[in-house]
């Protein structure tokens, strides 16, 4: 893959990558975090590419336009927490406090300390959601890996192992616990056919249209929130 800038204000970067599989240039922005992707068939220069995006350039910055501001957590920001928009407040001590409302952050503790507190969190939801699906389905899986992945929510291997995004914590415990069900499934069923679908909703307990409508439109807005680089 190689990374490029289109020019102007403020300049987009584009990612370029390459596909034996491709017979066109084709142009795709992440419903996630707005990354604009350029896939190239074999032969075709990167200088085309760049061409081909700067006729482009009116509906990519429309696209982007959408999405919203980038924002470092600090005192007083609104942070979602399972769900919950909840304000950063200072408080004495050592500890991070969770409360209904609030969620009492000591000073100088809000960038990678905040986010390691999250990713903690994050961890012990989606092991206790993942143990009960797993249980459920009777089959077991590997190790749980937590990543900020920016274009998907969770993924499962052939081995057996599943990987999350620890921005799901942020999410409400029913999209959570949905993304946690959709990942199981394929334990059983490396597919998106209708058996997969049956044993997620078998394994989430009823319908899960709205926790997947959720991802779709809101989703995205989880990548807004910055953690002084560990975002």
């Amino acid at each position: 893959m190689a990374e490029h800038l289109l020019p102007g204000r403020p300049p987009v970067p584009l990612l370029l990558r390459r596909s034996a599989q491709a017979r066109r240039i084709t142009l795709r922005i992440s419903r996630l975090d707005g990354r604009v992707t350029l896939t190239l068939p074999r032969g075709v220069s990167e200088a085309t590419a760049i061409a081909f995006a700067r006729e482009k350039e009116a509906w990519i910055r429309g696209h982007l336009s959408q999405w919203p501001e980038l924002e470092v957590v600090g005192q007083g920001s609104l942070l979602p927490v399972e769900g919950i928009l909840r304000r950063v407040v200072p408080v004495a001590g050592r500890r991070i406090l969770l409360g209904e409302s609030e969620i009492g952050v000591p000073a100088g503790a809000e960038g990678p300390r905040l986010a390691a507190w999250l990713k903690t969190l994050a961890r012990d939801r989606l092991v206790a959601a993942s143990d009960r699906h797993a249980e459920a389905l009777g089959r077991g899986y590997g190790r749980i890996t937590l990543r900020d992945t920016r274009s998907r929510w969770g993924s499962c291997t052939s081995d057996g192992g599943l990987m999350y995004s620890w921005r799901l914590v942020m999410a409400p415990p029913e999209v959570l616990d949905y993304v946690a069900a959709h990942e199981v499934a394929h334990l059983a069923e490396m597919n998106h056919s209708p058996a997969f679908w049956a044993i997620v909703k078998r394994l989430y307990g009823g319908p899960y249209a709205a926790s997947r409508a959720w991802l779709k439109s809101e989703g995205n807005a989880l990548h807004r929130f910055s953690f002084d680089g560990e975002a």
